[in-house]
């Protein structure tokens, strides 16, 4: 299964968790904020977005080790620590560099606005994809401190391997497509664009003014 761009996944996912009633839709920039509004659109819902990095490995920065929220929930992939021999003053390291930079862009984002408050509520984490899940994870971790009453992971397509993991970890699981080759996220798109900060905020400013109405 493939999508035409973001927009189309988007739509198509919105269709499959029109099922939760009044959720918050909390998008992970900068790609599932573009995910997020479609499914804000779809079920008339609040859009906001949790800033997570991945920490890479020493001398290999797409190998990711973990990931951290602005708010400093932490993922680490204690497999992956161990086989690699990262030392623990690496991983401090990384994880301050990491969270300086969530905060960063998490206040650019923003642009003042306060983060929605999720206690009682039915938080739809949203990405275009899942990969290894990690920053996906560290979202997870901070949606439950926030006191989320149902956890739900929204993404159009991941590894087999690594939805069955999230299923141990939050209420429900939706996927559109669960391939059994999966190199990058990108091959199942058919337009794949880098997405700016500038759209992310024209986008968040599209969802505040719509709910304001």
């Amino acid at each position: 299964m493939s999508f035409k761009d973001r927009f189309d996944a988007g739509q198509q996912l919105a269709k499959k968790v029109k099922k939760f009633e009044k959720p918050y839709v909390l998008a992970i920039p900068r790609g599932g904020v573009v995910i997020g509004i479609e499914i804000s659109k779809k079920l008339k819902c609040p859009l906001d977005i949790i800033v997570a990095r991945k920490m890479g490995a020493p001398g290999n920065p797409e190998l990711a080790i973990g990931a951290v929220t602005a708010d400093g929930d932490l993922f680490l992939d204690e497999q992956l620590v161990e086989q690699v021999g990262v030392r623990h003053e690496y991983i401090l390291e990384e994880q301050e560099a990491q969270m300086k930079e969530a905060e960063r862009r998490e206040d650019v984002y923003r642009s003042g606005r306060e983060e929605l408050s999720l206690k009682g509520k039915t938080a739809i984490l949203v990405d275009d994809g899942l990969a290894t899940g990690a920053t996906m994870e560290a979202a997870v971790r901070s949606v439950k401190r926030c006191g989320a009453k149902k956890v739900v992971v929204a993404v159009p397509v991941a590894p087999q391997e690594t939805v069955g993991r999230f299923k141990q970890l939050v209420d429900e699981v939706v996927v559109l497509s669960t391939p059994k080759s999966f190199w990058a996220i990108g091959q199942f798109y058919s337009d794949f664009p880098q997405v700016s900060d500038e759209e992310v905020v024209s986008i968040l400013n599209e969802a505040e003014n719509t709910r304001l109405k």
